[in-house]
């Protein structure tokens, strides 16, 4: 089973060149981007690797296909003969990966009109296929679907006898979709994105439930100031939190302009001192409001201490998943919500 390493979105918002570098030296088979420009920049990070465009190009963007000698994603007849006239006025062959849409309802050929678009490429000169594959739509949520896009994809694929799948990279399963995952059949790829920065995409469910991962991810900030409020003191804009007890609060020096959404105003909960502070009120651009009248000693927080906001402390932790959950939104969202002013620190098992 080869391994398409998806790194798009500045590697799921943990950093293109330090998570792509890493993966290579783990021997990633492809890298999977979504545009032109994280293609760029990761080819001058890896020469030589493999890499999948996820997205449709735009026209005026064709003819970067042979100067960073990329795979194209096909879905319709018009980029096989825009790919074939990039191939032959560069003299050589454009490589491709055709992609059939078996529910999804966004790129990719549909799938009863598979065979004919896979003849196109076929028979264009200057186009080389070296993939085939779907994207699944629930694959967490809907097993049976699931089960219904990979009949429609194994369908297809065996409409098109002049294939030689044995060439080819075959691939339809993603971190959500290993559940579901068949070892028989043409299958030959899994693109991992998620996982392989060690958070599940379902915790406690399925396949995956037993498998022990470890978030490389942590999303940290730090205490500006301290101070005792009056009970009935309103907290943040429009005061939609009112303190119900004199109480010693904290000011975080991040909000929203750093990637603590306003959602998880007056729901989320954070950590300092090893102890879970409730989010007052509303989250705003630079700075956070957190209670922490309940941690032993609140006098001894002050300026400059750790919060946790995704990670661990002391022995307790906020899971990438609870946090997102108080969002309302994924962690894939989360991840890639964090902005570029939060600086980035990289460790290894040696240390930074």
């Amino acid at each position: 089973m080869r391994y398409a390493a998806v790194v798009k979105a500045d590697a799921y918002g943990h950093g293109l060149q330090q998570a792509a570098a890493r993966l290579m030296h783990a021997g990633a088979d492809l890298f999977a981007v979504a545009n032109l420009a994280e293609a760029a920049a990761l080819r001058e990070i890896g020469p030589g690797w493999p890499i999948l465009l996820l997205s449709p190009l735009l026209p005026e963007e064709d003819q970067y296909l042979v100067e960073y000698d990329l795979i194209a994603t096909v879905s319709t007849s018009d980029e096989v003969r825009r790919f074939d006239a990039v191939g032959r006025a560069a003299g050589r062959h454009v490589n491709v990966h055709l992609k059939i849409d078996t529910g999804m309802g966004r790129a990719g050929v549909w799938h009863e009109h598979a065979e004919k678009l896979c003849a196109e490429i076929l028979t264009s000169p200057n186009i080389k296929l070296a993939g085939v594959f779907t994207h699944f739509a629930s694959p967490d949520e809907d097993p049976v679907f699931t089960a219904e896009q990979r009949r429609r994809f194994l369908k297809a694929l065996a409409c098109s006898p002049k294939l030689d799948l044995s060439q080819l990279f075959i691939h339809a399963d993603n971190s959500a979709g290993l559940d579901t995952l068949e070892a028989a059949g043409p299958f030959n790829a899994v693109r991992i994105g998620l996982l392989q920065f060690g958070i599940v995409p379902r915790p406690g469910v399925g396949l995956l439930a037993h498998v022990r991962t470890e978030p490389v991810f942590s999303f940290k900030t730090r205490v500006g100031i301290v101070k005792r409020l009056p009970a009935g003191t309103g907290i943040s804009y429009g005061s939609t939190h009112r303190l119900r007890r004199d109480s010693t609060i904290a000011v975080l020096t991040a909000g929203y302009g750093d990637g603590i959404p306003r959602a998880v105003s007056n729901r989320a909960h954070v950590l300092v001192h090893g102890v879970r502070c409730p989010v007052l009120g509303r989250v705003t651009m630079d700075q956070t409001i957190i209670d922490i009248t309940d941690i032993p000693a609140p006098e001894k927080v002050a300026s400059g201490d750790e919060c946790v906001i995704v990670g661990r402390q002391q022995g307790a932790e906020i899971t990438i998943a609870e946090f997102s959950q108080k969002a309302d939104t994924i962690p894939w969202e989360t991840l890639c919500s964090v902005t570029k002013r939060v600086p980035r620190i990289y460790r290894t098992a040696l240390g930074v």
